[in-house]
């Protein structure tokens, strides 16, 4: 068994398509419609053939709306992404206008930083430190 597609709920796919490969630069690997949705998936430049990341939207599940709401009330990230270097990244991001909840902070065995993706979650970009 492994993880080939993991989500993250938007309310809406064009504005989230917009910030997770115009900002995080991430590409798109699937964009089928599917009515008034679509199956829209991205993948890191880095690993075309890795985990695509599902832009799932969500605007009518009320279950999913208090979950997100309740997640970034208490500070907690939706899902994380590893980058190479939290601080360039962090610098990179924020030149674009994204705006952070935490700037970067040596957690011990990572360093973190905490990002409004705009679509409502908050997200999480971490290193390793070695």
């Amino acid at each position: 068994m492994k993880i080939t597609v993991t989500s993250i709920p938007v309310k809406d796919q064009d504005k989230a398509l917009d910030f997770y490969a115009n900002k995080l630069g991430f590409i798109v690997k699937h964009d089928i419609p599917l009515g008034e949705a679509r199956w829209l998936t991205l993948v890191s430049p880095q690993e075309p053939d890795g985990v695509e990341l599902l832009l799932e939207p969500n605007s009518d599940y009320p279950a999913m709306k208090a979950l997100k709401q309740a997640l970034v009330n208490d500070g907690i990230p939706f899902t994380q992404f590893q980058v190479d270097d939290v601080h360039a990244e962090y610098t990179r991001l924020k030149d674009l206008g994204v705006l952070f909840t935490i700037e970067p902070t040596n957690m011990g065995p990572t360093t973190v930083a905490i990002l409004d993706d705009t679509c409502g979650n908050l997200i999480q970009i971490y290193q390793m430190n070695m």
